[in-house]
C-alpha cells in the first residue's frame, strides 16, 4: 500500500471519543503508517439543544491539554512516526468570523480540515433531520449548506468528508445519492476550493459503515482534478483504533483512478507531495 500517512484522526481529546492517543498512535504503527496526524473536533456553535443526551461542550476542545499530550507522545515516538498537530473544525455560514479569530488565536497548528457536521441548526446523524423530506431532498440542502460555508471561511487545509450527509440517508445510507445530479452546486464548492488552494480529503469512514464509497464520491474527486484541483488528502476519521488506516487500499485504487499521482500532507500549513 503506497499510503503511508493517515491525516484524520481523533482520540479522547474529542468529544465523541475514547481512544488514547498512544493507541491511536501503536495502531497507525501497527500498519505500517509513517505519519500520522491528530485532527480533534472543535465545533465552537453546536446545536445540543437540539440533542438532549450530549452533555453541552461536548465538542469544545481543551487546547493546552492536547497541545502538552501531543508535544509529549511526539517526543517519545520521535524516530518511530511523525506525529502532526491538527484539529478539524465545524464549519457553519454565521461563525466564519469566530473561527478565524480561532485559527489566528492558535498558530501551532499542522493541518486544519473544515467540515459541515451541521444542517438546518441539527446534527444529521439523528433521524429529524430527514423527516418530511427525501433523502436526495437533504442531501441537495447540505450541499447548498457546504457552499455557504465555504464562502464564509477558507482558512483551512482541506474540505472534509464533502458528501458527508449520505452516511446517514434513511433509504439504506447512500441507497438514493447519485452525485452528478448535485453537480451544479459541487462545483461551485470546488471551484472555491481550487481558487483558496484549498485540498480535498478523501475520507474512508463510509466504507465501514455500509456506503459504496468514500467521501467524497469518486465522481467529485475527478471533477475536483478536472477543475484544476490537486492536493487531495486521505483521513480513516478514526476514532478508535481499529479504524486507522481502513480501506486506504480502496481510497489508492480510486484517486489513481482518477488521475491523481500523488497525496499530501502538511506541516505547519505546507503541502508536502507524496506518490501513490
Amino acid at each position: 500500500m503506497a499510503i503511508q500517512a493517515d491525516s484524520h484522526v481523533h482520540s479522547h481529546h474529542s468529544g465523541d471519543s475514547d481512544a488514547p492517543m498512544r493507541a491511536q498512535i501503536e495502531a497507525a504503527l501497527s500498519a505500517g503508517l509513517s505519519r500520522l496526524c491528530f485532527t480533534e473536533h472543535y465545533d465552537p456553535v453546536f446545536p445540543y439543544e437540539n440533542i438532549p443526551e450530549l452533555v453541552p461542550g461536548t465538542f469544545d476542545l481543551d487546547y493546552d491539554a492536547y497541545r502538552a499530550e501531543f508535544l509529549s507522545l511526539r517526543d517519545e515516538y520521535c524516530g518511530r512516526i511523525e506525529l502532526r498537530f491538527g484539529v478539524e473544525l465545524g464549519l457553519q455560514p454565521q461563525i466564519g468570523s469566530e473561527l478565524q479569530e480561532y485559527v489566528l488565536s492558535h498558530p501551532d497548528y499542522d493541518f486544519i480540515i473544515g467540515s459541515v457536521h451541521v444542517l438546518d441548526g441539527r446534527d444529521p446523524y439523528y433521524p429529524e433531520v430527514f423527516e418530511g423530506r427525501t433523502d436526495p431532498e437533504v442531501f441537495r440542502s447540505y450541499f447548498e449548506e457546504t457552499l455557504a460555508c465555504v464562502k464564509a471561511f477558507q482558512n483551512y487545509q482541506a474540505a472534509g468528508h464533502l458528501d458527508y450527509i449520505v452516511r446517514y440517508g434513511q433509504a439504506g445510507r447512500d441507497a438514493l445519492y447519485r452525485p452528478a445530479d448535485y453537480l451544479d452546486v459541487v462545483d461551485e464548492i470546488l471551484r472555491l476550493l481550487v481558487e483558496h488552494g484549498i485540498a480535498l480529503e478523501v475520507n474512508t469512514a463510509p466504507l465501514a459503515k455500509g456506503c459504496r464509497e468514500c467521501n467524497p464520491a469518486s465522481v467529485i474527486v475527478r471533477r475536483y482534478k478536472e477543475l484544476g484541483g490537486e492536493l487531495v488528502t486521505i483521513g480513516s476519521d478514526a476514532h478508535v483504533p481499529e479504524k486507522i488506516a481502513q480501506h486506504f487500499k480502496t481510497a489508492e485504487q480510486m484517486l489513481l483512478s482518477c488521475g491523481f499521482t500523488h497525496y499530501c500532507v502538511f506541516e505547519n500549513k505546507k503541502p508536502l507531495l507524496l506518490p501513490l
